[in-house]
């Protein structure tokens, strides 16, 4: 790969996650290997989906990626779906907080598509929205536009991200798998600040319902270009692709 390095573009969203520090030289050569293949796409635009259950990792893998993706001299966006849900203001109209609300209401996919995805293709037109509505401010950030250079990888992380309204415009497909149980711990630790006592319990009762609605409908597996076992960070391994 080349010393040139190239800018990493991110959103002007409050729900920001930081880069994790390398875990193991297997976990770099990892995510090495799966940059490789991303590049060996071409050089035009590529967009770039991360699907897995809550707190499997994909933010961090996403920003892991979009690094190895930057040292390798290609300019890359990073965007998550969490940036694209449908306004607070508006939940009064439908059923966000059951699993099952949250799987079929939460996302505005239509967003998604024409402000994200469809300006990152390879005709598209560059003008890049990579936050909608910011989840925890509730700002409208759509009119905050970042250009996608003509050979810029786009990198989305978020759950249902192969859902049929958007799995069309993808052009690479990664999947990250852990155990129930530590997808489970991995959220309420994470989500103890704002969710509190409540944190376990919304991660059983509306995260992971809403997974296994998601994966009992869209069938991800049969989607995807990779499948990584992320369970033990320091050791991913790929288990399909």
């Amino acid at each position: 790969m080349t010393s040139r390095r190239a800018d990493v573009h991110t959103s002007v969203s409050t729900w920001q996650q930081p880069c994790p520090a390398p875990a193991s030289p297997e976990r770099t050569a990892l995510v090495e290997q799966v940059a490789d293949r991303i590049l060996a796409l071409g050089d035009g635009r590529l967009r770039v989906g991360i699907d897995g259950p809550t707190a499997a990792g994909k933010t961090s893998f996403g920003h892991e990626l979009a690094e190895q993706i930057s040292r390798a001299g290609r300019s890359v966006l990073r965007a998550s779906l969490d940036d694209f849900k449908k306004p607070w203001r508006d939940r009064h109209l439908y059923d966000r907080e059951s699993g099952e609300g949250y799987y079929r209401n939460a996302f505005d996919y239509t967003a998604v598509a024409t402000l994200l995805l469809q300006p990152c293709s390879s005709h598209g037109s560059g003008r890049a929205v990579l936050c909608s509505i910011d989840p925890l401010t509730q700002a409208d950030h759509s009119s905050v536009v970042t250009i996608a250079s003509s050979d810029a990888v786009l990198v989305v992380d978020g759950v249902f991200a192969f859902h049929p309204e958007i799995n069309e415009h993808w052009d690479f497909r990664i999947r990250l798998e852990a155990l129930p149980e530590i997808s489970l711990r991995r959220g309420a630790e994470r989500d103890q600040d704002w969710a509190g006592s409540e944190a376990e319990a919304l991660h059983r009762e509306r995260y992971l319902l809403a997974e296994r609605l998601y994966v009992a409908e869209v069938g991800p597996l049969r989607l995807v270009d990779v499948v990584i076992d992320n369970t033990v960070f320091s050791r991913p391994r790929i288990m399909q692709g």
